[in-house]
């Protein structure tokens, strides 16, 4: 399994509109952080949310199949590039299957009405989605999926686990039910939005404390904001956790 990161930034992504910081003006190419996605490449080819970054990150990583996509919640820096899926529609020739929780498949509806909307002239201008509900885990090809129920502040989400490998963006608590899916892992990628408290992310400290809990072989932190620059923060890290970086790609055997 091969996963490419494709962004490892927050909604503002980095740098951010209007900002002078040290991290916004760094020069280390690791500082610069499209809006949070990655791909992964396994028996399918899977997209992990589709935020307003998908086309530059497509070109950017030659991306050219995507047989599904999982979501992890509905908020606007994770479905807001779903108009650009049109382009893999006309590639494959047929539509995408979409997985999500109730709420998030509720969230593209409203969002993306106009592509539910019979009244709405079939043609190009549409991307052809199929919405699926996740209620438990499910194959797509011969790739299993496990779903991990998290909480984004309040809101429950959904993390994902493909065999040794999981992926658990915008949480800010892991309920007890889940710790256990979350054992024997190789690679975990966890969220770790800044160094101040926040109350709907993972702090670094606390995303540090939950990985060490985890007990993964290694842990990448995503999802990162200005606070956190690069080469310094990653310096001071156990040597088993660091952060992640557009274009980083790791394999999990």
């Amino acid at each position: 399994m091969r996963i490419t990161f494709l962004g490892t930034g927050t909604s503002h992504g980095v740098p951010m509109i209007g900002c002078d910081c040290a991290t916004c003006r760094s020069p280390d190419p690791r500082d610069r952080r499209l809006r949070p996605s990655i791909y992964i490449e396994a028996a399918a080819r899977l997209l992990v949310d589709a935020g307003p970054d998908l086309r530059a990150q497509a070109l950017r990583h030659d991306i050219r199949r995507v047989d599904a996509i999982l979501f992890t919640h509905g908020h606007a820096d994770h479905i807001l590039g779903m108009d650009d899926l049109r382009r893999f529609n006309t590639l494959q020739q047929g539509a995408i299957p979409c997985f999500g929780d109730a709420a998030t498949l509720l969230d593209i509806r409203r969002t993306f009405s106009y592509v539910f909307d019979p009244a709405t002239p079939k043609g190009g201008g549409l991307p052809q989605l199929e919405l699926f509900e996740v209620l438990g885990g499910f194959c797509v090809t011969r790739s299993e999926v496990l779903p991990v129920p998290l909480f984004h502040g309040t809101r429950p989400i959904l993390g994902y686990r493909l065999g040794r490998f999981a992926y658990l963006t915008d949480c800010s608590r892991i309920p007890d039910e889940s710790w256990p899916l979350l054992e024997g892992l190789d690679v975990l990628v966890l969220d770790a939005l800044r160094e101040r408290p926040h109350p709907t992310h993972f702090s670094l400290a606390e995303a540090i404390d939950a990985a060490t809990r985890i007990g993964a072989r290694q842990t990448w932190f995503t999802h990162m904001c200005h606070d956190l620059r690069h080469e310094p923060t990653s310096a001071r890290l156990p040597a088993s956790m660091a952060l992640a970086y557009d274009g980083l790609v790791i394999e999990v055997h």
